[in-house]
């Protein structure tokens, strides 16, 4: 499972951001199932943002989502992410899909 979560940083908040980034990628880094992660910064547009997580399943992030750890220095960090699905499934040959349906209705 692949998770993106793209931000719009203003260029006075860069230092701050990026620190706070790397400590929610750790707590997220420290949990069960985490597989591996990328911090980026886009190259056209500094003002934008990425936090890329590969997990084992859905459930590994779900999980991961509710730890203490998580709770106190990642969510608040998720939740500046762009207003935007962020969960993905990885597509590999031969694997099966999942069924293409909104899973929540807005």
């Amino acid at each position: 499972m692949l998770v993106v979560s793209r931000f719009r940083v203003p260029a006075a908040e860069v230092d701050a951001f990026r620190r706070d980034m790397e400590v929610a990628h750790a707590a997220l880094a420290a949990r069960p199932g985490y597989v591996r992660g990328t911090l980026g910064r886009n190259v056209d547009d500094p003002d934008l943002w990425v936090l890329s997580t590969r997990w084992e399943h859905v459930g590994a992030y779900r999980r991961a989502l509710s730890a203490y750890d998580v709770k106190m220095h990642a969510v608040p960090l998720l939740s500046r992410a762009l207003d935007e699905p962020s969960a993905y499934e990885v597509v590999e040959p031969g694997t099966d899909l999942n069924v293409a349906s909104p899973r929540a209705l807005g």
